[in-house]
This record gives C-alpha cells, structure tokens and sequence, in this order.
C-alpha cells in the first residue's frame, strides 16, 4: 500500500462509545491506521460528544499531537451557549481549528431545533468547515442557503440520491465515503457533482477500516479522482482560510 495514494481519514474517534460499550485508544487506533496505509487524519473525542466537552475536545488535541492526526473540536448542541464559550476558547488558540464535528443523533438535536441553526451560524461566520453525524435527509436541508462547507458523515448509499440532490445546490457540500458502499456509490457522487466532494471516512477504529479503504482503491474512479477522495479534498478543507 506503500506505493498507492496518500490515505487520511476524516473520522477517527477516541474515547468510550457508549452505544456499544467498546473503547477507542490511542494505541488501537494506531494499530488501525499502520495496517490499512492510512498516514493521518482527523481526531474527535467521543467524551466530549456524551459528556465533557472541555476535557473532551483537549484529549483529542493530545491524541493528535502525540500520532500525526488533526484534532476536530465538538460542540454540545444541547447547550447553545455552552457551545459558545467552548468555541471562543478553540478559535482563542494560537493554532485554531479549521473544522468542528457536529452530534445531532447522539445529542438528541434535531437540525429544526433553534440551538442547532444557533451553533451552525456560528460555525459558518467563523469560516469554519462542519464535519456532521446524522441522516443527510435530515440535516442536510438545515444546512443549504448558508453558504457552509460541510462533511457529512454518515452518508449512506441508500440516500444517496438525496445527498447529489443536495450538493448540486451548495458547493461547500461534501460527503465522507465511509457507507458509500453499494454498487457505483462513489463513482456517482464523482459523476454527478464531482471526485472533490468525495473525503475517505473510516471511522476509526469503530467501523471496518479496511473496507472503506479497499471500495475506494478498488473503484472505478480515476487514480487521480482516488488521490483527491483519499486525501487531497481533506487536507484542502484543512487548510481553508
């Protein structure tokens, strides 16, 4: 894998998932990465997505700095003005972040609530890109006509349709191919709003790593629609001023 392309993942996660019970460490989540040629990435803390927001987000800037990864603050939707203040405290830093990861589903937010359209606005003022779980039907929608850079990361091929709909519309739409799994999924999204809006998500280590890999290197796309999904279109929307 040595010889492919350059491989960043835009959905690493640390901590204690809940849902499931499993955990997330540092070391697996370098074991992950070294087995699948993936060399970065972005990091977000699932402490701070459930529980802790401050001391959240800062052991996913201390899992980044010590493996290569960028670190990805969240914000608690449940907490608007929580959310503001812990903002302001990441974009006070001398290296503030160029991306933020929304939780809508595993917040119990719904993109009509006021605090979700609140936290968005401030997002999209800032100039920051979202990085958002949740069903692209739902939150999509909340998202179009603010001129917002988005992820989102749980696209899945059965919605497909609806996620081409949406960024035929919002340039700034992109999707993490992580559940672009069913036939020709990301060759469609390539085909009908372009490779650029393709950014390769894993979900490391709680989803099948080398699957995800493995769809893009083995799809139809070209081998330079495969280097901008793998890790040019994540590192441009890093690099965003």
């Amino acid at each position: 894998m040595s010889d492919g392309p350059v491989l960043l993942d835009c959905d690493v996660l640390v901590g204690h998932d809940v849902t499931t019970g499993r955990w997330s460490r540092p070391d697996g989540v370098r074991d992950v990465l070294k087995a699948t040629g993936i060399s970065g990435g972005v990091v977000s803390s699932l402490r701070a997505t459930y529980f802790d927001v401050p001391s959240g987000n800062d052991e996913a800037l201390q899992v980044a700095e010590g493996n290569g990864l960028t670190a990805c603050p969240v914000l608690d939707l449940r907490d608007p003005l929580g959310a503001e203040r812990e903002l302001d405290r990441w974009l006070s830093r001398p290296e503030p972040p160029r991306v933020v990861r929304l939780a809508p589903t595993a917040q119990s937010v719904e993109p009509t609530y006021p605090a979700f359209e609140h936290v968005v606005r401030l997002l999209v003022d800032a100039g920051l890109t979202i990085f958002t779980e949740g069903d692209v039907r739902k939150v999509g929608p909340a998202l179009r006509g603010l001129g917002a850079t988005v992820v989102f990361l749980d696209t899945h091929f059965y919605y497909l349709g609806d996620f081409v709909v949406l960024a035929r519309g919002e340039a700034g739409f992109h999707t993490s191919t992580r559940m672009l799994t069913g036939p020709d999924s990301l060759e469609i999204v390539a085909a009908e709003v372009g490779a650029d809006r393709l950014v390769l998500g894993c979900r490391t280590p709680f989803h099948e790593t080398q699957a995800v890999v493995r769809r893009l290197l083995t799809s139809k796309l070209t081998a330079d629609e495969i280097a901008q999904a793998g890790s040019h279109n994540l590192t441009r929307l890093l690099e965003q001023a």
